[in-house]
């Protein structure tokens, strides 16, 4: 039985040169980067790894590198999201021989499935994974398919694997709530939305087991995490508020800043996305630099920053 997750279970960013193919010289020193940090666990591909914008095969070569260098230090939970139940079964069975902890996923987000579509797509997963625990994830926006908390834990109770979800809609905090309270009896846990971890302490005082989402400043988030468990609200809330510039800015701009973040620590050797982002001007980087200015303090290193 897999010991319940609790912490920041942090997402990799996916690292290309900038010819746009994978780095996978990045990607381990950003594995190394997150462990060093004191996360809890490791997940990707998702959304915020471009998961949509990789080929299958570039996605199982990810996950064999992450788990590879990982090497049983955290455990690693696989994104095997797709637009359809054949495709995220083959990727399951992949991620289980890889050594995977666990599995991610949302529902189909190309064509909005019925709910027979559905359930038959998780309860594949399911099956190929195989004992091990599976995250739904419920997530709106671009690629995403949001459920109501009372589909969701449906789901869950008929499908016994799903044991954690992810809560991504709006307002999580509020979703997180009912989830626990329709449901607590057949979930592990209840992940908090990412958002770079903006809502976190709301999030967990509402019963969430942890966090998911980017790792560009996962460092910052693991203290707030470590105030908060020992019972230190008023240090956790300063460790947040100091680096809210910082994600206010990422929410702004998005996932070019982010990794705009990990190249300046040393981590990435490019700011480069597949997808599009809003190219960051010089006005966007003189705030970068006041921002991380304040969140010095709680990261292990920010010497990239002028």
């Amino acid at each position: 039985m897999t010991r319940s997750w609790r912490g920041i279970f942090t997402i990799l960013l996916t690292p290309f040169h900038d010819d746009r193919t994978l780095d996978l010289d990045s990607l381990r020193r950003e594995v190394d980067f997150v462990v060093a940090a004191g996360v809890h666990g490791i997940v990707s591909p998702v959304n915020s790894s471009e998961f949509y914008l990789l080929a299958d095969d570039e996605r199982r070569q990810l996950v064999e590198a992450v788990i590879a260098h990982v090497n049983g230090r955290v455990p690693v939970v696989v994104g095997v999201g797709a637009s359809n139940a054949s495709t995220a079964e083959s990727l399951t069975h992949h991620a289980r021989e890889a050594g995977a902890a666990g599995v991610i996923a949302m529902p189909p987000y190309v064509l909005r499935p019925s709910a027979d579509v559905m359930r038959d797509y998780f309860a594949r997963i399911a099956r190929v994974a195989d004992g091990l625990p599976v995250v739904l994830q419920n997530a709106g926006g671009e690629v995403g398919m949001p459920l109501a908390s009372s589909v969701v834990i449906e789901l869950a109770r008929e499908i016994p694997a799903i044991r954690y979800v992810k809560e991504e809609t709006a307002p999580a905090s509020h979703r997180i709530s009912e989830l626990l309270s329709l449901g607590g009896d057949v979930l592990d846990g209840v992940f908090g939305s990412g958002t770079g971890g903006r809502h976190l302490l709301n999030e967990w005082r509402r019963g969430a087991c942890g966090l998911m989402s980017g790792c560009h400043l996962v460092d910052a988030q693991v203290r707030v995490y470590e105030a908060f468990a020992s019972g230190d609200e008023a240090a956790a809330r300063s460790a947040l508020y100091r680096q809210l510039p910082a994600q206010n800015l990422w929410s702004l701009l998005g996932l070019g800043l982010a990794k705009e973040i990990l190249r300046r620590r040393g981590v990435f050797t490019t700011a480069v996305c597949r997808r599009s982002v809003p190219a960051l001007d010089g006005a966007d980087h003189e705030e970068l630099d006041r921002a991380l200015e304040l969140v010095r303090e709680d990261c292990l290193s920010l010497e990239g920053v002028a």
